[in-house]
């Protein structure tokens, strides 16, 4: 089981129109609604890995209602541990080990599933809006703030969490802080994680990526641009080295078309792919998180690690949607991915 960590939830609603340009009125010609958040989407591309995980983090009001629905109505999931497989729920009847639950099968695609194990909050889950112009392929974002969340509503995750940690194989750590929520968060969650023996992999920005880097996370999933602006250094692999030197154990960096970056105790590894995948880079640095942590759960070594990210994130690019890729694309790239080491 693989948790993934979604403290700023969001409903994903795409816009699309024939051609967006601004100060005008548009005519919506689709819309899409899906979970989000950078975690919950991680979730949802492990889960067509193959992988069994739990999307933990807020959820309150109308929007998170709708949040959980969806997510329920994709995967015939409602609450952690209620699956609906079988032909009534608690009834056992569907999976393979008698018992009402699939087995995980990391690797076979569509074979994972995705629980909900959100706390609830008084405020409302934040929306994030998405307008794709469907001439051009580009997409203008707008994301809110998310709701204020309270002390006693970040007590309840903490102790629902610490109570997951003893069945995972790994945790991600993802994405924003809700107003309300100290800086170091994040760092809370990577020392728990540890304490439970779970490697953990964080992929934030800002000062809790500073705070959280501190408590020495097993990897920092993040970009060129972020390390750059947490190191003062420019050169990527110079960043992702001194990242590293303030606590993470691996630095991976996106580098958007030129694949992914990973500094270690023994050097640096890149992994490029054949050719510039184009696309959304929201959506590829997204998937890259999502087969670093698939990889990093398998135990598999950082060559295979990398590959797996960076044909991950090139099939993901150019998918309809958030935590969707093309499986044929990412089975044909993935052999062809180079990578090349730099050896301390």
């Amino acid at each position: 089981m693989i948790i993934t960590v979604t403290l700023n939830a969001a409903l994903d609603i795409t816009y699309r129109v024939p051609r967006f340009t601004p100060r005008t009125a548009h005519r919506v010609t689709e819309t899409i609604e899906r979970p989000g958040g950078t975690g919950v989407t991680v979730a949802r591309l492990l889960a067509a890995l193959g992988h069994r995980t739990v999307v933990t983090g807020f959820a309150g009001g109308p929007t998170g209602e709708v949040l959980r629905r969806l997510l329920a109505e994709e995967y015939g999931t409602e609450r952690y541990g209620t699956e609906r497989y079988g032909e009534k729920d608690g009834e056992g009847g569907g999976g393979a080990d008698g018992g009402g639950r699939r087995p995980d099968t990391p690797g076979a695609p569509g074979a994972g599933r995705v629980e909900e194990a959100l706390t609830p909050v008084s405020g409302s889950t934040r929306r994030t809006i998405g307008v794709v112009d469907t001439a051009t392929g580009e997409i203008t974002r707008l994301k809110e703030a998310g709701p204020l969340v309270t002390r006693a509503e970040w007590d309840s995750f903490r102790a629902a969490f610490t109570g997951l940690l003893p069945g995972a194989d790994a945790v991600a750590l993802c994405g924003s802080l809700p107003p309300g929520l100290p800086v170091g968060s994040y760092a809370t969650l990577v020392r728990a994680a540890q304490a439970a023996g779970v490697p953990v992999l964080l992929d934030t920005h800002g000062e809790p990526l500073r705070r959280g880097i501190a408590a020495r996370p097993d990897l920092v999933a993040t970009t060129a641009g972020e390390l750059t602006a947490l190191t003062g250094f420019a050169e990527p692999v110079r960043a992702a080295h001194e990242a590293r030197r303030r606590g993470a154990r691996a630095v991976a960096a996106s580098l958007g078309g030129d694949g992914v970056l990973v500094a270690t105790a023994d050097g640096s590894l890149r992994a490029v792919p054949p050719r510039p995948p184009g696309g959304d880079p929201t959506r590829a640095c997204e998937a890259a998180v999502a087969g670093l942590l698939s990889a990093l759960a398998e135990g598999l070594p950082w060559p295979e690690r990398l590959s797996r990210a960076v044909a991950l994130s090139a099939a993901a690019a150019t998918a309809p949607g958030p935590g969707e890729f093309d499986h044929a694309a990412y089975t044909r790239l993935l052999p062809d991915i180079e990578t090349t080491e730099h050896p301390l």
